[in-house]
């Protein structure tokens, strides 16, 4: 049984991540993320790893999708790209850049070897227990997780940098004409 709920679970997942990135609307594509964190939630969950599946839902499906929907309205992305790419030649960047990622994974795939086997591993992290977690995590692995936390802060600072912007300036005859009726309106009174 537990088999048949990793499949499905893997397929939702699959298919959150292809509506992540097929849908033109950032909305529809950051509900697609939602649904491939929580189906990748609840593959930990079927892995009895349930404090990874807890965080997975509290810290990304929660609080990371709602920075990303705060940027998306901050961004007025809503709306659905249309027309021209702003930046000339992106799409053969992207293919380019998408290749050179896809062989790179299959080098380390097929070149990886695990310096302790995958039992051993998984003991020592005390089946989803938080202590042998977070002292894994900000012992071996503290500089990507910092790594990651300032690419995440450096994201933010990005969309709002991006998003400023300029103040508009008074026009001055509106601001004239703006006066005239004020005055108007003083002496009506």
């Amino acid at each position: 049984m537990a088999n048949v709920a990793f499949l499905i679970l893997a397929l939702l997942t699959v298919l959150g991540a292809v509506i992540t990135v097929s849908v033109r609307n950032a909305v529809h594509a950051s509900l697609g993320l939602v649904g491939t964190l929580l189906s990748v939630a609840g593959l930990y969950a079927t892995m009895n790893a349930s404090f990874l599946s807890a965080v997975q839902v509290i810290v990304y499906a929660g609080a990371i999708m709602v920075l990303f929907l705060f940027v998306i309205m901050l961004l007025d992305a809503n709306r659905p790209i249309s027309g021209k790419d702003p930046l000339p030649y992106i799409t053969e960047i992207a293919a380019i850049g998408s290749s050179l990622m896809a062989a790179a994974f299959v080098v380390v795939a097929f070149s990886y070897k695990d310096p302790k086997p995958l039992a051993k591993a998984a003991a020592s992290l005390g089946n989803g227990a938080p202590g042998p977690i977070g002292e894994t995590l900000l012992t071996r692995f503290l500089l990507p997780f910092e790594a990651v936390s300032i690419l995440l802060l450096v994201a933010v600072v990005g969309s709002v940098a991006l998003v400023q912007r300029p103040v508009q300036q008074p026009d001055p005859a509106m601001e004239a004409e703006g006066a005239r009726a004020r005055d108007k309106r003083e002496i009506q009174a």
